[in-house]
């Protein structure tokens, strides 16, 4: 799968991001894809192959941009317990300083940026995330609900701006949750919120698996978490943009 460096106008200047789509030209449908806290680095961009080698254009932004090129910091191969301290110390102030205004300035150029490319064929998108990208995954689709038709998000916040900020959805969603994030009540109370919201998903907690399981380079990784994320975005992806 190409991968293709680029540069995206924003409000607040140039956001770095890379691109993975299928190699021999066409079009394809788009999906923007944000990653977790730790930033772009080689586990989202085999994330991203895997995901263009089903038919996909996918477009990762750098989200912390402002704070200079990814990797904002230096970050070491295997984030392990023994390190995340530290890390998370380093980007902490990054997350914080990247509020819903930041985030939805973003969202608008990203999907402009991904609409416009040659590769990326006309009509909606899907957006996904992980971890805090989750939560980013979810305000992108409620802000843009004639544009985005499918969302999902793993192991990721996607509550914590409360139910009402779910009712303007419109895309088909999936939430898959980290059994260490969610407890069966606050996901019932979730799961009222999109039933309230009139859309069709699936919200469900990934059995044995903590926060980070889709990530191969940290101890949170599981194989069968992962391999049931994309059982799960895959079909998604397929039915709400026509790409089965």
């Amino acid at each position: 799968m190409p991968i293709k460096t680029l540069q995206i106008p924003t409000a607040d200047g140039q956001a770095d991001a890379f691109a993975a789509f299928p190699d021999g030209g066409g079009r394809y449908p788009g999906v923007l894809m944000y990653a977790d806290g730790f930033g772009i680095r080689p586990v989202l961009r085999e994330m991203a192959r895997e995901l263009a080698r089903h038919g996909y254009y996918v477009l990762v932004p750098n989200l912390f941009y402002r704070h200079g090129p990814a990797p904002v910091i230096e970050l070491p191969e295997h984030m392990g317990d023994e390190v995340r301290p530290t890390v998370f110390a380093q980007l902490m102030p990054m997350i914080e300083a990247h509020t819903t205004e930041r985030v939805l300035i973003d969202a608008d150029a990203y999907l402009k940026f991904l609409s416009a490319q040659p590769e990326v064929s006309a009509g909606p998108v899907g957006v996904t995330g992980y971890c805090i990208g989750g939560l980013l995954a979810t305000r992108t689709a409620a802000a843009h609900p004639g544009q985005v038709s499918a969302l999902a998000a793993f192991h990721g916040p996607v509550g914590v701006d409360g139910p009402d900020s779910l009712s303007k959805l419109t895309a088909e969603v999936h939430f898959g949750h980290a059994e260490s994030d969610v407890t069966p009540e606050a996901l019932g109370e979730l799961n009222q919120a999109l039933d309230a919201a009139g859309v069709s998903y699936t919200s469900e907690i990934y059995p044995g698996t903590i926060h980070g399981f889709t990530m191969s380079d940290t101890d949170a990784f599981s194989a069968s978490g992962l391999k049931r994320h994309w059982d799960r975005l895959l079909p998604l992806l397929g039915r709400a943009l026509g790409n089965s």
